[in-house]
């Protein structure tokens, strides 16, 4: 029992020496989004009224109601966010919307392709969705290869068919929900010089 406790106590001190940078994790967390959230939120604002209509449209789209009220809502919350996360500022508050809007996105648009955002043929997460998909692409792969240039077409990366499953928004919300509870963390966010000059007035 002694030797465990004397083995613990040094690794433990070792873990509690890297709080002074415990900051880099929410950091991390933001600059990751911000990119993802300023993409999506671009395309959308640059395409509104396609996007309007797409969300709108109940046979080749979301179906949902109001559908220029939701658009907007949800190209502003990816625009404000992305600046917002990228500065540090109402990471908490600016969390809430951005965590509903991949919460619709999740289940409107994703859920019934199932969890991998890639075509696997083959996993825990593999379906008879995907399996075809591998077929289907396998026999792309033959074709190219028999009438295209196979090896310049993937050059830069390998052919994969897109399954367009919630693992991408499932994973931006737990990130989000990370940011929720811990915030923009310290020094290189506005919402701890707020708060640190807040609670200074405060105590004197």
């Amino acid at each position: 029992m002694k030797l465990i406790t004397n083995t613990l106590i040094p690794l433990q001190r070792l873990l509690d020496s890297t709080r002074s940078i415990d900051f880099l994790a929410p950091l991390m967390l933001r600059f990751y989004l911000v990119p993802i959230f300023w993409m999506a939120g671009s395309k959308k604002f640059n395409s509104f009224e396609d996007t309007a209509a797409w969300f709108g449209n109940p046979d080749c789209g979301l179906g949902l109601p109001m559908p220029e009220l939701m658009a907007a809502l949800a190209t502003g919350s990816e625009l404000l966010g992305a600046v917002l996360l990228a500065i540090g500022l109402g990471v908490r508050w600016i969390s809430i919307p951005l965590m509903v809007t991949m919460a619709v996105a999740a289940v409107t648009s994703h859920w019934q392709n199932g969890w991998l955002a890639i075509a696997e043929g083959s996993g825990i997460f593999s379906s008879d969705r995907t399996a075809g998909a591998i077929e289907r692409l396998n026999a792309s792969k033959e074709i190219l290869k028999e009438h295209g240039n196979y090896s310049w077409l993937t050059e830069n990366g390998s052919l994969v068919i897109l399954n367009n499953g919630i693992e991408f928004a499932a994973t931006y919300f737990i990130m989000l929900v990370a940011l929720f509870f811990i915030g923009g963390g310290k020094y290189f966010s506005v919402d701890y010089w707020i708060r640190k000059q807040y609670m200074t007035k405060e105590n004197t």
